[in-house]
């Protein structure tokens, strides 16, 4: 059964280039670009992990987390955040939002396939 991960960042060309690693390793990937909508993007996608930007408009990743992290229907989805954000303070705080993984962007296959495979 083909694993479906669920992508939420605003960039468009960071979404392809996640889309691509994720297609050449056999995962069905789905969108949103707005990270207002992830609960309904979840609530009919029904992903099995979630890959997640932090510097967002309107909503960041960290605040995202903390909101999917703290609700009981989204808090056992496995979640590993993907940015730019290197700082050990970062990861810390992301860890501390309830993050299961950290990613640093950029980021080669291996590392990306790496963290999503410690989940599904």
């Amino acid at each position: 059964m083909t694993k479906k991960i669920l992508i939420c960042d605003d960039s468009i060309a960071e979404v392809r280039l996640i889309q691509s690693v994720l297609d050449k390793a056999g995962y069905w990937s789905v969108v949103t670009n707005d990270p207002t909508q992830i609960e309904r993007t979840i609530d009919i996608e029904r992903p099995n992990l979630i890959l997640l930007d932090v510097v967002m408009p309107q909503r960041n990743g960290f605040q995202v987390c903390r909101d999917l992290k703290g609700n009981a229907e989204y808090s056992r989805i496995p979640l590993v955040v993907v940015s730019s954000k290197d700082q050990e303070s970062d990861k810390f705080w992301a860890k501390e939002q309830g993050a299961d993984g950290y990613v640093v962007k950029p980021f080669t296959p291996e590392q990306l396939l790496g963290a999503i495979q410690r989940f599904v």
